[in-house]
This record gives C-alpha cells, structure tokens and sequence, in this order.
C-alpha cells in the first residue's frame, strides 16, 4: 500500500490514524485507491491489487504440439458441460443477481444454508443475502417451486444480472 501528500505538509499523529482508517477502508471494501482532502492537506492511499494466474495440466496425450499456441479454451478441463446450463440462462425459474458484492447461502457463518438443492421454497422466501457496501441484501424467491441448480458458491463475488440459482 502506498500513501502520499501534495503540498509539501508533513504527516502529524492525527494523519497517520487517517492514513490507516483509509488503509483498512481499502480492505474491507476491496477498493484499490482513496483519495481525501481536509484542508490543506490531501491524501491519497492506493494498493496494488495482486493478480492470480491459474494453469491447468493436461494429459500427454491431450497435450498440443509444443509449436502450436494453446488458446484458452484448451485449457479448459474436458469434462463437458451439462446440456441443462445452458438453458438456465433462458429458464423462468432463474434468479438473477440485481446488483455486484458477495453471495452467502447462510445468515452467519456455520449456520444452515437457507436453501439447498432440491429444496421447496414458497415465492418470497429468502434465497441468499448479497453483502454490499456492508449491507446485507435478502434475494427472495420470485416464485414457489423446488431448486434445481445453485450456480454460484457461498462467500463467492458476483456480478450484476449473474444467474445465481434456478427454482423450477
């Protein structure tokens, strides 16, 4: 994490309590930069978020020539997709996230998951909660029915109109 000032002011006490309430802002909201001013001093606090790679092995014998380029898409393991995916996204049943922050399945760590495969839901029944901006978000059933699929897993990002389950 970095921090700096403009204006040549040196940092008091007082500013470096800031800097670290900033700092832990950061964190807890996975922002990557703040920027505040009081008077005249102006601080800015950025980090570098840390990008992951991640490689998947194939077999030998699935393996490219080694002068071919992979793409991507080779990459991907060979367990093919279920047929039924791919019509979730059209299913009437599919509830959508309706904003970006955090998936849980269950009102505090270790409790019960609110629902489950195969469970029966009535419309209105709490779903899951989508955490933002430290809010928590009940997502209810828009429909009764029983659920087919959950598409995301607890504690996971998403993104707004993810599909996050299916009640059929």
């Amino acid at each position: 994490m970095t921090a700096g000032t403009k204006g040549g002011r040196a940092l008091g006490k007082g500013d470096l309590a800031l800097i670290r309430e900033l700092a832990d802002i950061l964190r807890d909201t996975d922002l990557s930069e703040i920027e505040v001013e009081r008077g005249d001093l102006k601080l800015r606090v950025s980090r570098q978020m840390a990008t992951q790679m991640v490689h998947a092995a194939l077999p030998s014998a699935l393996a490219a020539p080694a002068e071919a380029t992979a793409s991507p898409t080779s990459m991907a393991p060979e367990t093919p997709a279920p047929e039924a995916a791919a019509d979730f996204s059209v299913h009437p049943g599919a509830v959508r996230a309706p904003m970006v922050g955090t998936a849980y399945f269950a009102p505090e760590p270790g409790a019960t998951p609110f629902v489950k495969v195969g469970d029966s839901v009535n419309e209105g029944d709490t779903l899951l909660l989508i955490e933002a901006m430290k809010t928590f978000n009940p997502i209810l059933a828009p429909q009764s029915g029983k659920v087919i699929e959950i598409l995301v897993d607890d504690g996971a990002p998403i993104e707004f109109d993810e599909l996050l389950l299916v009640i059929g």
